[in-house]
């Protein structure tokens, strides 16, 4: 049975600045990578899934998005955490129109629950907004195995779902 830990980045991963697109913009959340590591020792699959909307506002492009995500990968690697994935939406309602994959639209788990086989009532949505969550169960992911995270993910280690 695979099982995944859902992360949203901005505000999970790291700290929220606002479109942040860049290395030097970023800045990892205290306690994400022991999170992290918690969930991998469970045997769970790590999918960031973000919404994006720094793209269809014309701030930074896909490649920008890609170079900064593939850092962010490398340096969880140095860690010893795999993240088998990012799933991320590169859309705006008010400049792209309606699509399927912004949060709180379940799409991009939906993809990754078909490309990793997942067992949906199995995986965790760790987010930092309702909006996070509200994909989280539009997908399927019981509330039990969701947390809204109130500070940073340090602050929550000791009650964290699905372990």
């Amino acid at each position: 049975m695979k099982k995944a830990l859902f992360i949203d980045r901005d505000g999970v991963v790291n700290v929220d600045k606002v479109h942040v697109h860049t290395i030097d913009q970023f800045e990892f959340t205290p306690g994400i990578f022991d999170l992290c590591r918690k969930y991998l020792e469970a045997e769970y699959l790590i999918i960031i899934i973000t919404n994006q909307a720094g793209i269809a506002k014309g701030y930074y492009n896909e490649n920008d998005f890609r170079v900064l995500m593939d850092w962010v990968i490398r340096e969880f690697e140095i860690k010893g955490i795999k993240i088998d994935n990012v799933y991320h939406c590169p859309h705006h309602p008010e400049f792209t129109g309606p699509c399927t994959c912004r949060k709180p639209e379940p799409g991009m788990i939906i993809r990754a629950i078909g490309d990793f086989d997942l067992q949906i009532e199995e995986c965790v949505l760790i987010g930092d907004k309702q909006s996070d969550l509200e994909a989280g169960r539009r997908a399927g992911i019981p509330p039990r195995n969701m947390l809204l995270l109130k500070g940073s993910p340090a602050e929550s280690l000791e009650c964290l779902p699905g372990l």
